[in-house]
């Protein structure tokens, strides 16, 4: 019932999205030595999800920026302040799911706490 709301499906495509970053910006600091690697992202989730593209078939892309003398173009500053971002998109996507249950419930008289 609730997965028919625009807003829910922008909440788990939210956080869909979010989980995927994540998993890009773990892979990236897991290879910040590794020579000749390459830092991949997603797209911004406003441009994923105007273009109604699942963000779980997303594909990374190489991120521009300088790149270390063996190649490598990690920054592990850059990369903790992109997970700092990604916590908030997901922590802001399971608040409006939880927010957007609680009401409806309330509405329905089954208690909105």
């Amino acid at each position: 019932m609730f997965e028919r709301l625009e807003m829910t499906r922008m909440a788990q495509a939210l956080a869909a999205h979010s989980g995927a970053r994540l998993g890009l910006v773990a892979r990236n600091i897991a290879h910040a030595d590794t020579p000749g690697f390459r830092a991949q992202d997603l797209p911004d989730f406003a441009t994923v999800y105007a273009g109604g593209i699942d963000p779980r078939r997303l594909r990374p892309t190489e991120t521009r920026g300088p790149q270390d003398p063996n190649g490598n173009s990690v920054r592990l500053d850059d990369q903790m302040v992109r997970m700092a971002g990604i916590r908030m998109d997901h922590d802001m996507a399971l608040a409006v799911q939880r927010s957007t249950s609680s009401i409806l419930r309330a509405a329905l008289g089954r208690g909105g706490a």
